[in-house]
């Protein structure tokens, strides 16, 4: 009896030991899931946060091409129709009967016989949506011809359709509802790959930005709108914010299609505006799911969002003007003086009005023929508003009710705290509360709203006690491995069911850490270079709190600086061991937050701070240098360049030297010809780290 009570107390004492070596594993390993967890949120909130501030300067950009296009029709006021021919080549065919479109489209456009990739004839069939799926799966393109058919047929279906469509499940076992997609084709093959592709028994609902960033937003979109025309009953799409082509300037999609297509890349520009413009608004399931892309607010009225005619919204980032608004009160300040000046002198000049450089003679003759086709000559308004020219087409007027409408259903977000606040992050629509979604469902007989708009971790999230849910569709979307994807399966009951991917090319055998390392490096390196592009503001707001030029501040100090100059809402406590040095009494080294990085100076004859500022605003001055370049041949004349840069600084009430950008002008034209290349101009001024420089040399 005393032995075997022996080796009872000895495999307690055993199995003691090992519970408790076991609870130890267990809590190492949830503290270290733990950190991945944080370090892989606070790499997402940094990637978001530069996002947001990126979409606030869009949108600031977009008052700055408001202002532009009304001055300078005020100064043009004998020339009414100037502003009015831009879309001339794409308006001549609306009246007209959809077979002689497509027919005048096959006599303008030739495809040659070397052309390898899919051909079209319509109608469509589910055999040409194959052979396109076949055609993209291995980076084939489809002729521009097809293209401009295929998005008249588009248009002309889009325009038979609701501002909101109903839908039913009844019809069908499951609805499929897939998020942003954002120009990631590998996503939508592996959607259609593990659910099938649209089909009568298979219905699919896409919920907005099927464009930008990713590289295949034209593929994307010749795929949805092929399916579109051959199940209109089966494939539904709703407008997203990125549906735009003021939008399409800054991230991406614009350049795409001038790169891609580009004796046509202007004709598939102006279609494409048109049908982004006819795309419904949202979509009710079973008269009890409410799906659009951004969200809603205290001011969210379902009946004018169905009434109004949605094609009136070319781009949300035009606002109506108010009726009240007098041309005198135009001129009210200096400023506006200041800008009116600049403009007359563009509309005066010699090179900005007739300059075509010498890349004129390479236009196509079947280019040279479209032209003739769709309205003979271009007006004499200057290049830096034929682009502009779009939001001032003679359409039925939108008012500001209706703007504010569509704007806070393409870019609202959710949020846990009630109430409805204005989204200052992003700069356009609003955060909405549950009590603010709890009240429309109960207004429209409601049960659930589906949105997109924002990337989630794990490529949806539910809210406001499972009345809201948030669906994203495109994986990695700011790195390899920062997300997942995710579409929604809804059945007839609304229940729905989350299937979760992720297109892993090069980080499939990589751990779990490994993968949280490479996009914490890469959320902090964007972070690194957003800063450094802000150095003179940064460090004269450091110096503030540093009188005696010790070269330390608090971590306090440096937190609220950092806030004040970069506005990003980020833990700035939280990032400040990854950001900057630290001194023995925790005190911050503030300008160790720009080690490592330095500006290229391309000419020696940029001054510092006009580095910086070209830095700063490259994206917004690449958008304004396209807008300029009508032909896209990365061309424009000097004084373009020296009278748009004028306008732009005085937009931003930046004080830069006259006499500095002349000579700037002047030396970046380095064969002087007359004509600058601001492609290569602008890819100069950018962050570089000097590490990863000296690594590469």
């Amino acid at each position: 009896m005393g032995c075997g009570t022996s080796v009872t107390e000895s495999q307690a004492k055993k199995s003691e030991k090992a519970i408790k070596a076991a609870i130890l594993i267990q809590r190492w390993y949830r503290c270290a899931m733990a950190r991945l967890e944080m370090r892989r949120r606070y790499a997402l909130n940094i990637f978001q946060s530069i996002e947001y501030a990126e979409e606030q300067a869009q949108l600031q950009l977009s008052d700055f091409f408001t202002f532009m296009l009304d001055h300078f029709t005020q100064l043009n006021e004998t020339d009414t129709d100037s502003v009015s021919h831009f879309f001339d080549g794409i308006s001549d065919f609306n009246t007209t009967s959809s077979d002689l479109v497509l027919l005048e489209y096959e006599k303008m456009i030739e495809v040659p016989h070397s052309y390898r990739g899919p051909r079209l004839s319509f109608p469509l069939t589910a055999e040409d949506t194959a052979a396109l799926l076949h055609a993209f799966k291995y980076h084939q393109q489809l002729h521009a011809r097809y293209v401009l058919q295929l998005l008249h047929e588009t248009r002309r279906v889009l325009r038979q359709m609701p501002n909101i469509t109903h839908l039913s499940t009844s019809y069908s076992k499951e609805i499929t509802i897939c998020g942003d997609l954002h120009g990631k084709l590998d996503d939508l093959l592996l959607i259609f790959y593990k659910n099938g592709v649209p089909s009568e028994k298979n219905p699919y609902l896409f919920n907005g930005d099927f464009v930008d960033r990713g590289k295949n937003s034209m593929e994307i979109l010749i795929i949805l709108f092929a399916f579109l025309l051959v199940y209109p009953n089966d494939l539904h799409l709703n407008r997203g914010n990125h549906e735009d082509h003021l939008i399409n300037l800054r991230y991406g999609f614009t350049k795409e299609v001038m790169k891609k297509y580009r004796y046509h890349g202007q004709k598939i520009l102006h279609l494409l505006e048109d049908v982004f413009s006819w795309l419904p608004l949202a979509t009710i399931i079973d008269s009890k799911v409410l799906i659009l892309h951004g969200g809603i607010s205290d001011t969210t009225d379902l009946d004018l969002l169905n009434l109004f005619s949605r094609n009136k919204m070319k781009s949300v980032l035009k606002p109506p003007k108010p009726h009240t608004e007098k041309k005198s009160s135009m001129n009210r300040t200096g400023l506006v003086e200041q800008h009116s000046s600049i403009l007359k002198q563009m509309a005066k000049s010699p090179a900005t009005s007739g300059y075509r450089g010498p890349h004129t003679n390479d236009r196509s003759d079947s280019e040279e023929s479209t032209r003739r086709l769709h309205g003979g000559t271009r007006s004499d308004l200057p290049p830096q508003m034929h682009y502009l020219e779009s939001s001032a087409r003679k359409l039925p007027e939108l008012t500001a009710k209706e703007w504010k409408q569509v704007v806070d259903i393409l870019w609202s977000d959710p949020k846990t705290q009630k109430g409805c606040t204005s989204n200052k992050y992003r700069g356009a629509g609003c955060y909405f509360g549950p009590d603010v979604t709890s009240r429309l469902l109960k207004k429209y007989n409601l049960k659930m709203l589906i949105r997109s708009h924002e990337c989630k971790q794990e490529g949806y999230e539910v809210i406001h006690g499972g009345k809201v849910i948030t669906i994203f569709s495109a994986s990695n979307y700011y790195e390899e491995g920062s997300n997942r994807g995710a579409y929604i399966k809804l059945n007839p009951d609304l229940i729905p069911r989350f299937v979760q991917y992720q297109v892993s090319k090069h980080t499939r055998k990589e751990t779990l850490n490994q993968r949280v390392s490479v996009v914490e490096s890469s959320a902090l390196k964007s972070l690194r270079e957003k800063i450094y592009t802000h150095k003179l503001e940064l460090t004269e707001t450091f110096k503030q709190y540093d009188p005696n030029d010790t070269g330390y501040i608090s971590v306090g100090e440096w937190a609220l600086a950092m806030e004040s100059v970069l506005h990003l809402d980020l833990p700035w406590r939280t990032l400040r061991s990854r950001l900057v040095q630290l001194g023995s009494d925790e005190s911050v080294d503030y300008l160790s937050c720009f080690d490592d990085l330095e500006i290229e100076r391309p000419l020696k004859e940029v001054q510092p701070a006009l580095v910086e500022t070209f830095c700063r605003y490259r994206n917004d001055l690449e958008i304004i240098f396209n807008i300029i370049d009508k032909d896209h041949s990365g061309l424009i004349s000097i004084e373009e360049f020296r009278q748009t840069w004028r306008f732009f600084s005085s937009h931003l009430n930046i004080n830069i030297d006259d006499e500095a950008i002349n000579k700037l002008a002047h030396a970046i034209d380095f064969n002087k010809d007359g004509s600058i290349d601001f492609n290569e101009f602008l890819e100069a001024f950018h962050v570089v780290h000097k590490f990863e420089k000296r690594k590469d040399q």
